[in-house]
């Protein structure tokens, strides 16, 4: 039986034995968060430097609704301190930013994708570092092999860097223009691999505030999003700028109303994303971890395949190698590849039960 057929069939047990809200939550998982990849894909398609603006959409889309619900138009009491929230947002900020941010670094979708779930390696040597959490031998495996998946993956990824260019140069100025595009390229690796450490302090920090304060997802979501708007004023010249790209994209006609295409990517992505956090914060509340793990693993999956094949970026044997070992590894360190496992062998017999 293969890896594939199990999962599915694990995936089948789960859906069979749980409420109508979590195997909706599953469905708009899927729906929303592979629909957002597609228009963040289009967006940056369309304008590779839109990264920061469509992390500022999202933030105020999130923060207003979030005024409407959780704080009740500004009424609400906090149940979590303001000066936690100052530090979680800084984390919070400081990692949604540098992610969208990478996009105008010449990295590739699918890069992006694969680079940013190798998050259970950053989560796993920020307990070792900050929390001095030891992890069994079969966890270390999983931790080297989603480190080598991504280590293939960019590796493989390195030899086809080249930003869009409208004019031909000589032969010796297009190595230089090379040259530049790689280092570029490397700067964007390294604002990926920044942000993946700073995500996984987030969490350690969260865990810490949880524990303290109790969970409050709704509440954090909420704060998580409105505290960083003021943080944008040093960037209002950028934002201005790519709001003007946007605009002078050419139009499109949907349901009767005529808008430019930049435009409407960038609307689908922040509703598309407020429908993604939102299923994800119902399934983190409605199942056990191993279900919200195996979801979010298999829509990663997904997402990276329809990436690949709808936009035709290139994936070569080498991304493959490296993106089964990255999916696989985060399978096995999360306990659903055992699980599985485990769920289609057949239950052992007591011996010692009289025949």
């Amino acid at each position: 039986m293969t890896f594939l057929t199990s999962v599915n069939l694990l995936f089948v047990y789960i859906i069979s034995n749980m409420n109508v809200i979590a195997a909706l939550a599953i469905c708009m998982v899927f729906v929303g968060c592979c629909s957002n990849v597609v228009f963040l894909e289009l967006v940056v398609k369309e304008d590779p430097g839109a990264g920061n603006l469509a992390t500022f959409l999202q933030f105020v889309f999130i923060a207003v609704i979030g005024f409407c619900t959780v704080g009740k138009f500004g009424t609400a009491k906090r149940n979590i301190p303001f000066k936690q929230y100052l530090m979680l947002v800084a984390f919070f900020w400081t990692s949604s930013v540098a992610n969208n941010y990478a996009f105008d670094f010449n990295i590739s979708m699918p890069l992006h994708m694969i680079f940013r779930a190798g998050s259970l390696m950053a989560n796993m040597a920020m307990g070792v570092w900050i929390l001095k959490k030891r992890y069994p031998p079969l966890k270390y495996l999983a931790v080297f092999m989603i480190s080598a998946g991504i280590a293939i993956c960019t590796v493989q990824s390195s030899g086809d860097v080249k930003a869009p260019r409208e004019t031909h140069e000589d032969a010796v100025e297009e190595e230089r223009l090379k040259f530049i595009d790689w280092l570029w390229w490397c700067l964007g690796i390294a604002i990926l691999t920044f942000a993946l450490f700073v995500s996984a302090r987030m969490g350690i920090f969260q865990e810490s505030l949880y524990g303290k304060y109790g969970k409050h997802p709704w509440e954090a979501l909420y704060y998580t999003h409105l505290m960083p708007l003021v943080f944008w004023l040093p960037t209002a010249p950028n934002l201005i700028g790519h709001v003007k790209l946007a605009i002078e994209t050419p139009v499109v006609e949907v349901l009767g109303v005529t808008l430019p295409r930049q435009v409407l990517w960038l609307t689908l992505y922040i509703v598309t994303q407020g429908l993604c956090i939102s299923a994800v914060y119902v399934l983190t509340t409605e199942c056990a971890s191993l279900t919200v793990t195996l979801t979010v693993t298999l829509r990663k999956f997904v997402s990276l395949l329809f990436s690949i094949l709808y936009f035709r970026n290139p994936f070569t044997l080498g991304h493959w190698i490296g993106t089964l070992l990255v999916f696989i590894g985060t399978l096995i360190f999360t306990e659903v590849l055992q699980k599985s496992v485990a769920l289609l062998l057949p239950t052992p017999v007591d011996k010692k039960k009289k025949i």
